[in-house]
């Protein structure tokens, strides 16, 4: 599915541009907000399970949410930085906690001499 990912990244410039030009929500920066959360989608579901892919993904989608909040007036710039930051931190934590145990060479192999 990786062979997706250039096409899926132009639909979503190419929504993000129509909207604006038809003036849906004109406050609403439309490309910068379906690229952000397009990429974060795409890195969830084509990336590879890793501690960056489930950091990332999540926080560009919330960059794309929070960032359409603020355009539409809901919160302000000084309300932003800091969920972004909270985020963040948040979603680092989680993939620290919940990280798979790693096997050493020595608990899979018990026969061989350290």
């Amino acid at each position: 599915m990786p062979h997706l990912i250039a096409p899926l990244l132009i639909i979503a410039v190419g929504i993000g541009w129509l909207l604006q030009a038809k003036r849906f929500m004109p406050e609403v920066t439309w490309v910068w907000i379906l690229l952000l959360g397009t990429i974060g989608l795409l890195l969830l579901i084509l990336g590879r399970a890793s501690r960056a892919t489930l950091v990332v993904g999540p926080f560009l989608m919330m960059w794309a949410l929070t960032s359409f909040l603020r355009q539409t007036g809901a919160i302000t710039f000084e309300i932003e930085g800091p969920i972004l930051v909270i985020a963040l931190g948040l979603l680092l934590a989680l993939v620290r906690i919940f990280r798979p145990a790693r096997v050493t060479a020595a608990a899979e192999n018990p026969a061989t001499p350290r």
